[in-house]
């Protein structure tokens, strides 16, 4: 069965929506938790979708957040120099060419260095419009990364549909008054307007009104 969507505008996180980076996320976070004596499950439950420092705060409540700050500068350059494993999900260049001339931005945790890597380790081209953790004052789940990028395309949040695979991202973009498309094995359980395996399920056209999107 085939679902279609219009809107005007299209938001895409990166993590686990564009780009499988599951690989370098548990390999640098489990290092980083091993030594906090924390639940490795825990750890991977919580770090999808969120920047580092706020991760950090939810896994550690009683540590100063000036090193939560401090470290998570050191993850990111440490994320940012490790690419092994980083692969396209799949349909992500399909769907990244048919949005090219269409209002549509990248809006994710990662900072413009991290961004940067993990795309071209993906082969991935990065939209010109994105929103990345330099942009914004509080991270997904809260909903200014999704709004902020909105107001740079001059787009109404009810006219937008983001693609998102974590929690804290499909929360963002359910708050943002945006329809959330989930991708990936697990997106369904976080309550995303529709959710398909991956990006191959989903195809995009160009209208007189903007943009359809028929999902499968």
């Amino acid at each position: 069965m085939t679902t279609t969507l219009h809107a005007r505008a299209v938001l895409l996180d990166m993590d686990g929506t564009l780009v499988d980076s599951t690989a370098v996320v548990e390999r640098i976070w489990l290092k980083w938790a091993e030594p906090h004596g924390l639940d490795p499950a825990h750890v991977l439950e919580v770090v999808h979708g969120r920047q580092g420092h706020q991760s950090m705060a939810i896994m550690l409540p009683e540590r100063d957040h000036a090193i939560n700050l401090r470290e998570n500068d050191e993850m990111l350059a440490r994320e940012t120099g490790d690419v092994d494993g980083v692969v396209a999900i799949a349909g992500a260049a399909a769907l990244l060419e048919a949005l090219r001339g269409q209002p549509h931005a990248i809006v994710t945790s990662a900072d413009v260095a991290l961004m940067t890597a993990r795309m071209d380790a993906a082969g991935l081209a990065v939209p010109e419009v994105r929103v990345t953790a330099e942009s914004v004052s509080a991270s997904k789940p809260h909903p200014e990364g999704f709004l902020k990028g909105a107001s740079i395309l001059g787009i109404d949040p009810a006219d937008c549909i983001v693609f998102e695979d974590s929690a804290a991202g499909v929360e963002a973009g359910l708050a943002a008054g945006m329809r959330v498309i989930g991708v990936g094995q697990h997106a369904a359980a976080h309550g995303p307007t529709l959710a398909v395996p991956d990006l191959t399920h989903v195809t995009i056209t160009e209208t007189a009104e903007g943009i359809a999107l028929f999902v499968e």
